[in-house]
């Protein structure tokens, strides 16, 4: 009874085996291997391998100039030859905002000490949120400002940024926590000023997302990746 006990145990190891480790070894070989530590809520990432021509491009981000945390004018041309993402949000904000900050600080990490990187944050409450408060904000929040642009200026140009040049829904709505609605996608932009991102399969087919959903830690972990790929470029 117990050699047949052991030959059964056995038999459903080695089927385990047959269909778990060809799952593993290729996720492996292919970069999908995400740890999330629950403690600290850190995502880490092994890079994906691949090329910026995996990615999608999509229309180029339109001129702007507004205002940053320290009072510096900031515009296009500040990021120019860099990759950078962009996000809309406000600092009162009671909703969604905080988790998309805590996400982009993890973007932010991956990539402090890279010159060729950069983050511009649009305020789409520039009433209150003035440079002053947009560097207490920072400071609160652990942003890198050597490459990371806390932006406030016309509420009308932020608008229209948000909603025509990015198509990214922002609008002032006194019935909304905090008085705004807004998204709370990234935006990915490359060296030459244009959206990117990345193809994902659903059934048989693969469609481009355009942008990344900054509330989840798996578009968040893409982003990192892509990020990656368009610095090769």
């Amino acid at each position: 009874m117990k050699n047949k006990s052991y030959i059964g145990i056995s038999f459903i190891i080695l089927l385990f085996g047959i269909y778990a480790i060809p799952k593993i070894v290729d996720r492996i070989k292919n970069g999908t291997v995400v740890k999330i530590d629950k403690r600290t809520d850190i995502i880490k990432v092994k890079k994906e391998k691949g090329t910026p021509s995996d990615l999608v491009k999509f229309e180029k981000v339109p001129n702007f100039s507004f205002t940053d945390q320290n009072g510096n004018t900031i515009t296009n041309k500040d990021y120019k030859d860099k990759v950078y993402v962009v996000d809309f949000f406000f600092t009162s904000c009671p909703g969604i905002c905080p988790k998309m900050n805590k996400n982009m600080v993890l973007v932010q990490n991956e990539y402090k000490n890279n010159p060729l990187f950069g983050i511009a944050s649009f305020s789409v409450d520039p009433k209150r949120d003035t440079p002053k408060r947009l560097k207490e904000y920072a400071k609160e929040k652990g942003a890198n400002m050597q490459n990371w642009h806390f932006l406030t200026g016309d509420i009308n140009k932020i608008m229209d940024l948000s909603n025509k040049g990015f198509k990214l829904y922002a609008q002032e709505n006194p019935e909304a926590e905090g008085g705004f609605e807004h998204s709370g996608l990234f935006a990915l932009i490359d060296k030459n000023g244009y959206i990117r991102s990345r193809k994902v399969k659903s059934g048989e087919f693969e469609n481009p997302i355009k942008y990344y959903n900054g509330l989840d830690s798996i578009q968040v972990k893409w982003l990192i990746e892509d990020v990656e790929k368009l610095l090769k470029e």
